[in-house]
């Protein structure tokens, strides 16, 4: 008897958003620069408020001049794998967006640039990589080193590279590596209004 999976669908949809996921066991493979301009490029066709476009991608490929820079950006737990893959990023959004002639603050420009970080990860996945979001890196050093400008938040890294296959990896960190499940999605969906409380 199969074991059920905790990435099972409650609803109908396409195997893409279900069977991304974060590992972080990697092969060590360099991601080459087209591929990555690929992913960057469906991140491009996001949605955005007033097609202001807030993002902007940082990176470093395994093994040039950035490379060191972006991976020691990490917090030592991300280091520890992410030296395994192919590219490092950096998530970077405009908090000002220009209206007409004006430039005004963006209320979107995280939410904005969540969509192109999907974009990004999905794209991965089509072309056979897997991109790992992390939000465990040193913020203010970032900015400092990657020079980052004034009006600009860093919304998170990412790391990309080829997963290990299971099958090749040591039992114990095959458990670590499981894909994990998903609220139900009764527990955040209302129809008309959140709940009353108490």
């Amino acid at each position: 008897m199969t074991e059920p999976t905790p990435r099972s669908p409650d609803h109908a949809i396409d195997p893409l958003f279900h069977t991304r996921r974060s590992p972080r066991a990697f092969t060590g493979e360099a991601v080459p620069e087209a591929e990555l301009m690929r992913m960057i490029e469906a991140a491009r066709w996001s949605p955005s408020a007033y097609n202001a476009q807030p993002w902007r991608f940082l990176y470093a490929l395994r093994g040039d001049r950035h490379w060191d820079l972006f991976l020691d950006l990490l917090v030592p737990g991300n280091q520890r794998w992410a030296k395994d893959t192919g590219a490092l990023l950096f998530l970077v959004s405009s908090v000002n967006m220009k209206v007409g002639d004006e430039l005004k603050p963006s209320a979107s420009h995280s939410f904005d640039a969540g969509a192109a970080s999907l974009a990004f990860q999905l794209q991965a996945i089509r072309q056979g990589w897997h991109a790992h979001g992390m939000a465990g890196f040193d913020r203010d050093r970032a900015m400092t080193a990657l020079n980052v400008p004034e009006h600009h938040r860093i919304e998170a890294a990412y790391a990309v590279g080829r997963m290990t296959p299971p099958a090749e990896l040591p039992e114990e960190q095959r458990a670590r590596e499981a894909p994990n499940g998903r609220r139900p999605i009764t527990d955040f969906t209302f129809a008309g209004g959140f709940p009353a409380q108490g």
